[in-house]
């Protein structure tokens, strides 16, 4: 079974919206590793801060029905997708690692563009998982947030039942 990460991230109703989706990620796949809690600005459009983590846990999904059952727990905590979405969020759950998985075919993005992209991404993931192997980069987690230019500091809110 591959080991996923997924990132989570919410700025509407913050620790509510993140402990609802924690709890759902439980139910459906079990044990979670579960990163600290960070606060950043929203990126791309203005709105409240958002908590972003990253949660790591073993599936035996394939990848199309893993992504459907995220977006069905957005859905059941009332997230609507759009296509162009640069707005606030109730809760946000992206796929960013499938095990060791290169999947940008038939709209995929794993390992997921962002990972490279943004300390919210990057920093919790390589918290989480310092010694996986970037499978484009080839480069540990770790190492990767060790060449970044920024750190970001956790928030104080911790999510209920920790890792």
């Amino acid at each position: 079974m591959p080991l996923v990460a997924v990132s989570v991230g919410s700025n509407l109703d913050r620790e509510h919206n993140i402990d609802r989706a924690l709890e759902s990620l439980r139910s459906s796949f079990g044990q979670l590793r579960i990163s600290r809690v960070y606060e950043t600005p929203a990126v791309g459009f203005s709105g409240p801060d958002f908590y972003n983590l990253v949660v790591a846990f073993e599936t035996g999904l394939d990848v199309r029905p893993l992504i459907d059952r995220l977006h069905g727990i957005e859905a059941e905590q009332g997230r609507t997708r759009t296509p162009q979405e640069t707005t606030s969020r109730v809760i946000d759950l992206d796929l960013l690692l499938y095990g060791d998985g290169i999947l940008y075919s038939e709209g995929l993005d794993i390992p997921r563009r962002e990972i490279l992209e943004y300390d919210f991404v990057l920093q919790p993931l390589a918290e989480l998982l310092p010694d996986t192997v970037h499978p484009l980069s080839g480069d540990r987690l770790e190492q990767l947030l060790d060449q970044a230019a920024w750190s970001l500091g956790p928030a104080q809110w911790q999510p209920l039942n920790g890792s």
